[in-house]
């Protein structure tokens, strides 16, 4: 999967920011993720830039979900801390992904691509509000 630590880090700060009630400093966020400061920042400003999180500044600033967590698809995160779709391969989105230009010809295109497509379904079904939760670990074990 070309899913990378920056999907992993707003995915994991989403879901810490999720269950807070006030806004977070992105220091505590880190430090209770334990995950590199810098890096988090950059993440969260992606995410605040595209709607998923509010940022304020100031002595009790920081970052919180900027919308109800039902409303916010794992996909939304993903295409936000990627900066683009969430693919499974890199020729698997569309014909002009193609890294050698020969995806009409190619014998494998045909199954990354209905395979991006089932990946891309079932992202869609799962909410900020449902990612992690038992049920969800259990209906798909």
């Amino acid at each position: 999967m070309l899913f990378t630590r920056a999907s992993e880090y707003a995915l994991l700060a989403s879901i810490y920011l999720r269950d807070k009630t006030e806004p977070k400093d992105v220091g505590q966020i880190a430090e209770e993720l334990d995950i590199s400061k810098s890096f988090l920042a950059k993440i969260l400003q992606c995410l605040a830039r595209d709607g998923i999180l509010n940022s304020t500044k100031g002595a009790n600033g920081g970052f919180c979900l900027a919308k109800d967590a039902n409303e916010i698809k794992i996909t939304s995160i993903i295409k936000s801390a990627e900066k683009h779709d969430a693919s499974v391969f890199l020729c698997s989105g569309d014909l002009k992904d193609c890294p050698r230009g020969i995806a009409q010809s190619c014998d494998v295109w045909h199954l990354f691509a209905s395979l991006q497509a089932v990946v891309d379904n079932f992202l869609d079904t799962i909410t900020l509000a449902n990612l992690g939760c038992k049920e969800n670990k259990e209906n798909n074990a």
